[in-house]
């Protein structure tokens, strides 16, 4: 049937639908960010943490140059899988928003209402001709009441609220390890020593702390903080 679409043209624009009602461009999109590296985010007791592998297989690369999460404003983060140039174009327009309101309202933008913005971009390049679909899912994390949050975005422009999850390759194997040993009560430091289990457990050899990066969101301070890269050597 994949092969027939293809044949008609079904999946040469974003805005054609085949005729069982798939959007072949889009989910391309979302298989782009199957092939990624793999991100998780979890909430935990006291806070919400990020940790990302940045697959660096050039050994000449300065791992310390290569960003994959960033901070978004004072109380939120961001990391992202797929195309990591698409998510660097929406994370600095959401870096931007975030900015905005400050200044408009004198308060900090809440989580989920950036993570709308956001999610309303990627839904217009699935509706509109002329551009193709971000191949990238993107992770956001903040405070938002009081409470630890997290998002995922997905090249759709769908977003949902998730306690833990994962994505990018191997993140099948990532998601079935959260549900057995992922538990609401967990502290952060548990949570991290849960992220770097299921990241050994997807990459084996290739794991290696250097090329791992993370980050949280303290429900105290509600400031983004980037984890010390000795916190992964556990």
């Amino acid at each position: 049937m994949e092969g027939t679409h293809q044949m008609m043209g079904y999946d040469r624009a974003s805005t054609m639908f085949s005729p069982d009602g798939r959007l072949l461009q889009v989910e391309y999109a979302k298989e782009a960010v199957k092939q990624g590296s793999p991100a998780i985010g979890v909430v935990c007791k006291d806070g919400v943490i990020l940790v990302a592998d940045k697959r660096i297989a050039d050994k000449l690369v300065v791992a310390e140059a290569v960003e994959k999460i960033f901070q978004v404003d004072k109380h939120m983060g961001a990391t992202a899988t797929g195309y990591i140039m698409d998510g660097r174009i929406l994370i600095e327009r959401a870096q931007l928003i975030a900015q905005q309101h400050q200044i408009t309202y004198s308060v900090p933008m809440d989580t989920v209402a950036l993570v709308k913005e956001i999610s309303d971009i990627k839904q217009s390049y699935t509706q509109y001709g002329g551009a193709r679909p971000f191949g990238v899912s993107i992770l956001f994390v903040g405070i938002d009441d009081e409470r630890p949050v997290l998002y995922v975005t997905e090249p759709t422009g769908i977003f949902f609220e998730y306690k833990a999850t994962a994505l990018g390759e191997g993140s099948e194997a990532i998601k079935d390890l959260l549900q057995k040993e992922y538990s609401e009560n967990m502290s952060m430091d548990d949570g991290i020593k849960l992220c770097v289990r299921a990241l050994k457990a997807v990459l084996g050899k290739e794991f290696d702390a250097r090329r791992i990066d993370g980050a949280y969101v303290d429900i105290k301070d509600k400031t983004y903080k980037v984890i010390d890269k000795k916190k992964f050597k556990v």
